[in-house]
């Protein structure tokens, strides 16, 4: 018995392994589907970020794609009426929620954010939500780099390669709903916690949150 199935996306015809991931074959495949908090080698997706939506024939409603496993025949698009209205739905949210000063980014032209709205022809600026203004303060206090939470988009990344790859445990999200935050125990600066300075948290993040000085 074959390990791999064939199916289709937007009429290509597809490839993969069996149980692994929509979105990640489609990427596999050169084939852009957009995403913030999906992780390849995560077993059980959370699909918080709400942006890898498709629809697949058969299936009343989308689907995260972070989350389907492939299956022999099925046959998805990435792009429909419904599936682009909630993914600009959720990017509006994500945005409203946003430090927007791209120019003054680290990660401005290389911002998975600016990849999502160029890839689907989106603003980057909003006005069906209020804008939220926060005013955090920016941890510098690593020799080598910082956290400015105000770009955070909650993605999750930073924290699964602290806990996962790094296997220290530094940060994690703490609060619920609108105030919900990725800090450190106690919220003390990263500097007097238990943080090595890997880096890894800051090469997982898709945004400008962590940076290098």
């Amino acid at each position: 018995m074959s390990d791999t199935v064939k199916f289709t996306i937007d009429e290509q015809a597809v490839e993969a392994k069996k149980g692994e991931k929509l979105l990640w074959a489609a990427l596999k495949n050169d084939i852009y589907i957009p995403h913030l908090c999906a992780i390849k080698e995560e077993k059980r997706p959370n699909a918080s970020c709400r942006l890898c939506f498709v629809e697949i024939e058969g299936i009343p409603n989308p689907v995260t794609s972070c989350t389907m496993n492939v299956e022999e025949g099925i046959v998805v698009k990435t792009r429909s009426p419904q599936v682009d209205r909630l993914l600009k739905t959720a990017f509006e949210l994500l945005i409203s929620d946003h430090n927007l000063k791209c120019s003054q980014c680290p990660a401005n032209r290389k911002c998975a954010l600016q990849k999502i709205a160029k890839e689907r022809g989106l603003k980057l600026r909003q006005k069906r939500f209020k804008t939220i203004t926060r005013d955090y303060e920016i941890d510098d206090s690593p020799d080598e780099f910082a956290f400015d939470r105000s770009r955070c988009v909650l993605c999750g990344q930073c924290v699964w390669a602290d806990r996962e790859k790094a296997k220290v445990g530094a940060i994690g999200f703490t609060k619920r709903g609108i105030n919900r935050v990725v800090t450190t125990f106690e919220e003390v600066p990263l500097a007097e916690s238990i943080c090595t300075q890997c880096m890894l948290c800051v090469e997982a993040c898709p945004v400008g949150a962590l940076y290098y000085k």
